[in-house]
């Protein structure tokens, strides 16, 4: 019985890249670039400097002010993209889609997707873009702002990227598959590659997870 136990946890380890962790109860908490997992009972036991999504103000699909406050008491579901890509955001967007249709009757989930090149993503472009994939407002916010704030928000706030320990320079184009789940107190819990359908999977498994956390 022990030999297939460890066969068992060997092989989840060899498939890490694509789900970092089979979790059904609780979640790990993430504060810093390179995701070790910080596990705490609840919010309550975090440290009171802990890291969590700090404030931001960006327009979405329609002009409307999206900031910090409306993640609150919500799970968020955060991507980084640009309508012109022809390369992984069309899967990026596709399974961001699935995400979407999971919880589209439920008001605590949100998704939240961040235009890297703003200054060609007006709120005009991305409603075009919106309507062409499906995206439902109040659901899912298409965001475009200052591009400062959004590459600090995707490097900073999200870590977003995986290019650990290469220092960037605020004009190095912010390109990822990665898709990162904050709880309702804006903290990290989940970081998934976007392009596989294993991780998306999982991702929907753990805001269930969350979900039973926040009820």
């Amino acid at each position: 019985m022990t030999r297939y136990i460890l066969l068992f946890l060997f092989i989840i380890g060899c498939n890490s890249s694509e789900v970092r962790s089979s979790r059904v109860e609780q979640l790990p908490y993430y504060n810093e670039a390179t995701f070790t997992p910080n596990w705490f009972e609840s919010d309550d036991s975090l440290p009171e400097d802990f890291h969590r999504i700090g404030e931001f103000s960006l327009l979405n699909q329609e002009g409307e002010n999206i900031s910090a406050s409306d993640l609150d008491a919500k799970v968020t579901v955060v991507d980084f993209f640009f309508s012109t890509c022809t390369g992984i955001c069309p899967k990026l967007t596709s399974n961001m889609t699935l995400v979407q249709d999971a919880f589209l009757e439920d008001e605590e989930v949100l998704l939240l997707s961040h235009s890297v090149t703003p200054s060609y993503d007006s709120v005009d472009v991305l409603k075009t873009y919106a309507k062409k994939k499906g995206v439902k407002l109040g659901k899912w916010h298409l965001l475009t702002g200052e591009r400062e704030e959004i590459y600090d928000l995707g490097r900073n706030q999200y870590f977003a990227e995986e290019d650990l320990g290469l220092e960037k320079n605020p004009k190095d184009f912010l390109h990822t598959e990665n898709i990162i789940l904050l709880d309702g107190n804006r903290h990290i819990r989940g970081i998934y590659n976007g392009l596989n359908k294993t991780a998306i999977n999982q991702l929907i498994t753990d805001i269930k997870t969350l979900k039973n956390i926040l009820n």
